[in-house]
């Protein structure tokens, strides 16, 4: 398998910019995920990688072997690549044997061991091998998919979003089959999602993308717990965002005053905390109080909204086992410290599940 080298790439569609300067490394046999909202560019510089458009400037690079640049462009048939689509794109009056081995010289697709050992990488039955696409589950069509992109060794696997049609139950279980067949091919993968659970939980590293610019590379664990900036944050999951005043290197906000990850100059500033950091109790004095306004339950765990006194609004993420009911006064307290981010600082547009607490 091959690293993947994306450098200073740019795309335009008429006058509109699309790509602006991307540099991108993926080193071989790792999982990429990009991530961003729709209109971000990802799904473009997926296509550009594959071969299906070509940049504007910039260079594309296989292992040591330039795909794209310098007025070089090698057809996206002989980069080597293997695609996922999102609907699997499997041909319907095909066996999934036949689909599994459509793109392999003719003394491949006539062995039926290679079929069987394609179909048990991805965690498929061989008894399936003769069946037809409208006979399998979405989960198991893309999962064929998957083991078609494999069957020729690929450079590269690409997968376009592959998993959004697919119910919550079966993307789990499919995306967790589909990765784990991946690190079992040594394969090297770049994954197209706007789902951050699916980004944080399944890649080596993401790449955040927004406007046409990859704004943080990070891994999945450095990428939530240190964004970038703002914008990040709120986009990668639950925040809660609070002005405050930076004092001795202590914030002092409507939470009480809580330790910086960072130092930071003193004066006005904007902290970042998630969800999980906020604990509740029972009201008491010398803590700050809030109402409860409502719980989201979700059995392992629950999302509490709570109103505090100023009329802000900020959420907490407990354990499900013991929870507040609506209309209950609690105190609260953080555990862990706060990131500062500059007074001011841009959050992303409104998103479903972004809870932010500004003065």
């Amino acid at each position: 398998m091959s690293s993947l080298t994306v450098q200073d790439v740019t795309k335009s569609f008429g006058p509109t910019p699309v790509l602006t300067g991307i540099d991108l490394h993926v080193p071989s046999r790792s999982f990429t995920a990009l991530l961003g909202p729709s209109g971000c560019g990802k799904t473009t510089l997926l296509r550009l990688i594959a071969g299906f458009e070509d940049p504007d400037g910039g260079t594309i690079t296989l292992g040591d072997r330039m795909v794209s640049g310098h007025g070089r462009a090698v057809p996206a048939r002989r980069r080597g690549i293997g695609f996922v689509p999102q609907e699997g794109g499997l041909f319907p009056h095909l066996s999934v044997a036949a689909n599994v081995t459509f793109g392999l010289a003719r003394r491949e697709r006539q062995d039926g061991g290679r079929v069987r050992e394609l179909l048990a990488l991805v965690g498929l039955d061989a008894d399936l091998a003769e069946r037809s696409p409208h006979q399998l589950s979405g989960g198991q069509q893309q999962r064929v998919a998957l083991a078609r992109a494999l069957a020729p060794r690929p450079s590269l696997v690409l997968l376009d979003e592959p998993f959004s049609s697919l119910d919550a139950s079966l993307r789990e279980d499919t995306r967790q089959a589909v990765s784990e067949a991946l690190h079992a091919s040594g394969a090297t993968a770049v994954l197209v999602t706007h789902d951050q659970a699916e980004a944080l939980s399944m890649a080596d590293q993401v790449a955040v993308m927004r406007g046409g610019r990859l704004v943080q590379l990070a891994d999945p664990q450095t990428l939530y717990r240190h964004p970038v900036d703002l914008d990040v944050a709120t986009f990668v999951g639950d925040a809660v965002v609070l002005d405050a005043d930076v004092r001795n290197g202590l914030a002092h906000c409507v939470l009480g005053v809580l330790p910086l990850e960072q130092p930071s100059p003193d004066g006005p500033t904007r902290i970042l905390l998630r969800p999980e950091q906020v604990q509740l109790g029972e009201r008491t004095g010398g803590l700050p109080t809030a109402r409860v306004h409502s719980v989201d339950f979700y059995g392992h765990d629950a999302r509490v909204l709570l109103d505090l006194p100023s009329g802000l609004r900020v959420t907490a993420r407990l354990d499900g086992s013991q929870l507040p009911s609506d209309g209950t006064e609690v105190s609260l307290s953080v555990t862990g410290p706060a990131l500062a981010f500059p007074a001011g600082s841009p959050i992303a547009a409104a998103v479903p599940g972004e809870l932010t607490g500004l003065r």
